[in-house]
């Protein structure tokens, strides 16, 4: 099954980066059985409807219309519901928070129902098939869009420098890079606060996953043009 969360394809002027993304979207659609497409009940937007293009036709499409919580007049949400309906023909659309899980158990339901009954691909206890070292990344990226917010997240990206396991301990060096000098400020804080807080949540969040203490180093720098250069997109992994 593959989510697709389109608020990624919102990554501003970044034409190359673009095509990396929407290459991305169509080779993890190539061999699912489901898709879930994770729009905002908040508004609709231009890259909604590029990514709706993308969608295939012969497997189910779920749409998760997220984040009703911020919609205070709840009378509002038919009207972006119908919207939603004449994107693409879903097999379901379901309105949820994910935030504070409303309406989860109701997603999992109707993903269950057009799940095809097959053996496993991966042992049972297996949680991913990819390594700490992507872990990691994402969970400092994780923490970036959870503190930050819309605009900065979408113009960051984690490297992970150096990765080591002395003993039971992890030694993890990484780097957020931006494109702007304007977006290190802001990623820091004042007195660097913010990026303190964003490592030091996500080194919590990788303990708890590694289940063992974690040393985590994160530093901050200007990377012009990252998202328009063939070689960084591949190095970060698009």
């Amino acid at each position: 099954i593959a989510f697709v969360d389109t608020p990624g394809f919102q990554t501003r002027h970044r034409s190359r980066l673009n095509d990396h993304l929407n290459r991305a979207v169509r080779d993890s659609l190539a061999d699912v059985d489901a898709v879930v497409l994770v729009v905002d009940a908040t508004r609709i937007t231009e890259a909604d409807r590029a990514v709706v293009k993308l969608l295939p036709q012969r497997v189910p499409v779920i749409a998760a219309v997220n984040k009703i919580d911020l919609v205070a007049d709840k009378s509002a949400l038919l009207p972006r519901l119908a919207e939603v309906a004449a994107l693409f023909a879903f097999a379901a659309i379901v309105p949820v928070s994910a935030d504070r899980g409303t309406q989860l158990a109701a997603l999992k339901a109707e993903i269950a129902k057009v799940l095809p009954v097959s053996a496993p691909l991966y042992p049972v206890d297996d949680l991913t098939a990819r390594d700490e070292r992507f872990l990691a990344a994402e969970l400092i990226r994780e923490k970036i869009f959870r503190l930050l917010g819309d605009e900065v997240p979408y113009a960051t990206t984690v490297g992970i420098e150096q990765f080591e396991l002395d003993g039971a301990l992890r030694r993890i060096h990484a780097t957020v890079y931006v494109d702007k000098a304007s977006q290190r400020s802001i990623l820091l804080g004042e007195g660097g606060a913010r990026m303190k807080a964003i490592a030091s949540q996500a080194r919590a969040d990788m303990e708890r996953l590694f289940g063992g203490k974690v040393y985590l180093e994160v530093w901050v720098r200007v990377k012009r043009g990252w998202a328009d250069s063939d070689a960084s997109l591949a190095r970060f992994g698009y």
